[in-house]
């Protein structure tokens, strides 16, 4: 068993994190993987309003005695969202952990704290990072450019930007971006982290509440099969390349503006791929992880291949590299 300090804050066997994925983190998936060991996340605004986050952080409990979180993620939106109320169902359901993305989270930590919950924020860069230590978060999740969704628009990748964030951050830190096997783990410690979060790999597993089609999908592609969005607009997001983001990409290439493009990219329309297994319906999110995913696993059979695996490498070829 691999013991490090986010284990052991946040009560949890093993140092993996499922991420909080729009239209993918339900209850079947996050009680999958707190069952397996690793934390389990509901992702908050998958849910149409706060009573239904309510009700699917009950069913989440039903299936699941272990600890498992919420992820919330704050941005501005076309459609405001209504956060506070959204933050009031978190802390009045009992669960204990939140993932925070998007804006600074400062102005939210005092309800979260009030509730005893322990604050988990996602950043793509080393200075976001410090930000969110200075404001009292308790652990980072530091996002690389390899990661699907929102990266950023730094461009740098984990090799650098973990090192260089726990040069300087002293909570915590997982790595998320890119990370789908033994292999990944082992590097993140090596790194400077105290776990992985993974966002990709666990979309293709047998719990995961999407179509087949999409976890075939992941199954196929390789590390060269995604795309980036709205680069010039400062607001990157990494899908899978299928035509709809080459679509995409040509607009934007031609000078249309978000207001003409957010139509063909809109969440609903991936809700729809997922829902139908229809890849070219909408974009989706992917991860560049995609090339070193080849099965689909249970989450129990992933989680656990994971840390055996890990364990092997540490006792195994890297102890022998040292020499007598």
């Amino acid at each position: 068993m691999i013991k490090t300090r986010f284990t052991e804050m946040f009560g949890v066997k093993h140092p993996i994190v499922q991420g909080g994925m729009q239209w993918v983190g339900r209850a079947e998936l996050a009680s999958a993987v707190s069952n397996a060991g690793a934390l389990g996340i509901l992702t908050g605004l998958t849910q149409p309003t706060p009573e239904d986050l309510a009700k699917e952080i009950k069913r989440c409990r039903e299936m699941t005695d272990q600890p498992f979180g919420v992820n919330l993620t704050i941005l501005p939106t076309l459609v405001p969202r209504p956060y506070g109320e959204y933050i009031d169902a978190i802390c009045q359901s009992g669960v204990k952990i939140v993932e925070t993305a998007g804006n600074n989270p400062k102005p939210f930590l005092p309800k979260f704290k009030e509730a005893g919950i322990k604050v988990i924020h996602k950043c793509t860069s080393v200075r976001h990072g410090i930000s969110a230590e200075k404001a009292g978060v308790d652990a980072i999740s530091m996002d690389g450019f390899e990661c699907a969704g929102h990266p950023g628009e730094d461009d740098v990748p984990n090799l650098v930007l973990l090192p260089a964030a726990a040069n300087v951050i002293k909570i915590p830190m997982l790595a998320s971006g890119g990370f789908a096997d033994a292999r990944g783990l082992v590097a993140a410690l090596a790194l400077g982290c105290e776990g992985i979060n993974m966002g990709t790999r666990f979309m293709a597993t047998k719990e995961a509440p999407i179509h087949q089609n999409v976890k075939d999908k992941i199954v196929g592609s390789d590390e060269r099969s995604t795309s980036l969005l709205f680069r010039t607009m400062r607001n990157t997001s990494r899908v899978y390349g299928n035509s709809v983001a080459k679509k995409a990409i040509e607009m934007e290439s031609e000078g249309k503006t978000i207001q003409e493009i957010g139509p063909i990219v809109s969440g609903a329309k991936g809700r729809v791929v997922y829902e139908t297994g229809d890849l070219e319906h909408g974009v989706w999110s992917a991860g560049t992880c995609m090339g070193l995913i080849n099965d689909i696993p249970t989450c129990k059979e992933l989680v656990e291949r994971i840390v055996s695996e890990a364990e092997g490498m540490i006792r195994g070829r890297l102890a022998k590299a040292i020499a007598a």
